[in-house]
């Protein structure tokens, strides 16, 4: 065990000034086994020195040729005004601290409509309420690190609440929104009293070092203020963090809608945040929502184009140095697992310090607090505690809690190794997966008023196509992107794609994720380039590869292991209307999974 450590920068002040007497000695953060302790000095939250301001940005977003400045409310220690104490600050910043919009289904895009059609427009909610949240917009974090001798931080997102601007949904502003507050932080940028004065104000309490978290939309902005490269943002911890609204609305060339809000795209949430004055909404509605997010989105053919490659983090990273702790559930059917595990990828090949946390739950889920308290102390801090030392991944094993994770030194687990797996037999009733190739074209014929689950735990169907392994005699643990090659045949001119990786036999009664491995949707049209929709010819076949989202799960002895290929998804993909028959050639398909320990794991995995 560690003895207790000072911090460095408040050893430089021992001993502080309180009118013409010195004090006693200054109040400093304590570090010990590698974390920031409470100190008994700065937990009394009476105390706590509490304030907004409004930080002026380098940018005009609502067009009324002024500077946007961004709301800021600050809760920091009382010593840093009684004793000169200069603190770190954790930051979060969100568009959703002024409050949100309605989400009822007559605001959502309308799933019912042909593939490759225009779809029809849909009514925009009632104006969100504008509400003055002041001086504190959030509670978030404080009592977790004030006590702990930090500052905390937290402002809202362009276009929201007190903040002056537009909301754009991934726009440039939203990366240089928490840029320009971390500036202040550093008297690199002028904050002011009020939203239009002149009344400076200065964070002489602040070190410089900034580290910022959050979850979900929150967790995204972490990552678009680090892609600027900010001087002074030394770690992020995003969580569950939306990194590409790509990957968010579409999937592999398809219309795809995050689980849980059929019929959402990116201009309905952007209705959802659009919290801001509202004497500018009507001005962002036109120019931002109607003549950006609605023009470019194009949900006729879900191609990928230039105005979804601009809102994709992992095209930003060049300049990110801040060290990156990113965490996921691998269950997460809103924000999908593969929004953090392609940045961890990508960070990794590029040299920035980086860990994962994951788990096997949905939306969600920080890792434990020692862990992001070593993270934060080791990098914003600079305690070196050996962090950066050892286990580089973190994944919370089947039945165990997310505050206990297992280790291992990377994610993908080192030891997995690509097996390809063949779908053979009659896949309406359950065909065999297994090592050698199939024969033959089986057709199925789409209907979305079937639910995958209802597909998967029937014993015969002529709606999907099932294969499985033979019953597992011990387990298999699957680590990393399973990744799926078909050839296909489309009876119409458009059609969806649906495949899901599962457990069997299915629980009809039990939860998803006790038989959900994973998942992946991809439209045939996009065979060739995501960028550029091909129209199917009736009954001429195309070969398509994608991959699923990523995994790491370990199933058990007794199950099997199984591949479902259906067409429309109803809880994620457009609704055509039913009768489409995908004609699948089982000789030009194969599944390629990630097993730790390669094909020999899997051979002893089903006992041959």
């Amino acid at each position: 065990m560690q003895k207790p450590q000072l911090c460095s920068i408040c050893i430089l002040f021992p001993i502080a000034l309180s009118g013409s007497a010195f004090s006693q000695t200054a109040t400093v953060q304590v570090f010990k086994d590698g974390m920031a302790q409470k100190v008994a000095g700065f937990e009394k939250s009476d105390d706590w020195i509490k304030h907004d301001l409004w930080v002026e940005a380098g940018f005009d977003s609502d067009g009324n040729g002024k500077p946007d400045r961004m709301h800021v409310d600050v809760t920091r220690p009382l010593q840093t005004k009684t004793e000169g104490l200069k603190v770190h600050v954790i930051y979060e910043t969100s568009p959703y601290f002024s409050g949100v919009g309605s989400n009822g289904k007559q605001y959502f895009w309308d799933p019912k409509h042909e593939l490759g059609e225009q779809p029809p427009d849909h009514e925009h909610p009632p104006a969100i309420r504008h509400r003055s949240q002041r001086p504190v917009m959030s509670r978030s974090l404080t009592r977790t690190w004030v006590p702990r001798g930090f500052a905390v931080v937290h402002s809202a997102s362009p276009g929201t609440g007190l903040s002056q601007g537009c909301p754009t949904v991934g726009g440039a502003n939203e990366a240089l929104a928490p840029k320009a507050v971390i500036d202040w932080l550093n008297g690199r940028a002028m904050g002011y009293t009020s939203v239009d004065g002149d009344e400076e104000v200065v964070a002489d309490w602040c070190t410089g070092n900034v580290g910022m978290t959050g979850t979900s939309y929150n967790g995204t902005l972490p990552l678009a203020a680090a892609t600027t490269g900010v001087e002074g943002l030394k770690a992020i911890i995003p969580v569950a963090p939306n990194t590409s609204y790509y990957h968010y609305y579409r999937s592999h060339g398809l219309v795809r809608h995050p689980g849980g809000y059929m019929g959402e795209d990116i201009d309905v949430l952007y209705d959802f945040i659009n919290s801001g004055y509202p004497e500018g909404r009507e001005w962002c509605d036109c120019n931002v929502r109607d003549n950006i997010l609605v023009a470019n989105a194009d949900r006729r053919t879900g191609d990928l184009n230039d105005f979804w490659e601009g809102r994709d983090y992992s095209n930003q990273l060049k300049d990110l140095s801040a060290a990156v702790l990113i965490a996921h559930g691998f269950n997460d059917w809103n924000v999908m697992p593969d929004h953090s595990v392609r940045i961890y990828q990508l960070l990794k090949e590029k040299g920035t310090p980086c860990q994962a946390y994951f788990h096997q739950g949905g939306h969600g889920g920080s890792p434990p607090a020692d862990q992001m308290n070593r993270w934060f102390t080791r990098y914003v801090c600079g305690i070196k505690n050996g962090v950066e030392k050892g286990a580089h991944s973190w994944v919370v094993r089947e039945g165990d809690k997310r505050s206990n994770p297992t280790a291992y030194a990377e994610y993908p687990h080192p030891d997995a190794k690509a097996v390809d797996l063949f779908p053979s037999g009659d896949g309406t009733v359950v065909g065999l997966l297994g090592a050698k190739r199939g024969r033959g074209v089986q057709v199925l014929t789409d209907d979305v008023a079937f639910k995958g689950g209802a597909l998967a735990a029937a014993e015969a169907s002529s709606h999907r196509l099932l294969f499985a392994t033979p019953e597992l005699k011990n387990g298999l643990h699957l680590s990393g992107y399973s990744k799926l090659t078909i050839r296909l045949a489309s009876s119409r001119p458009a059609a969806n794609l649906s495949v899901w990786l599962v457990s069997l036999p299915w629980t009809k009664k039990g939860k998803i994720n006790a038989n959900l491995i994973t998942r992946g949707w991809a439209d045939p049209q996009n065979h060739a380039s995501l960028r550029e929709s091909e129209v199917l010819i009736p009954g001429e076949f195309v070969d398509l590869s994608f991959t699923l989202q990523p995994d790491d799960q370990i199933i058990p002895a007794g199950q099997q292991l199984g591949l479902m290929i259906f067409s429309s998804d109803r809880e994620f993909t457009l609704w055509p209307e039913a009768g489409t028959e995908l004609s699948v050639d089982l000789g030009g398909t194969v599944l390629n999974i990630p097993v730790v320990g390669g094909r020999a794991a899997l051979k002893r995995a089903i006992g041959s």
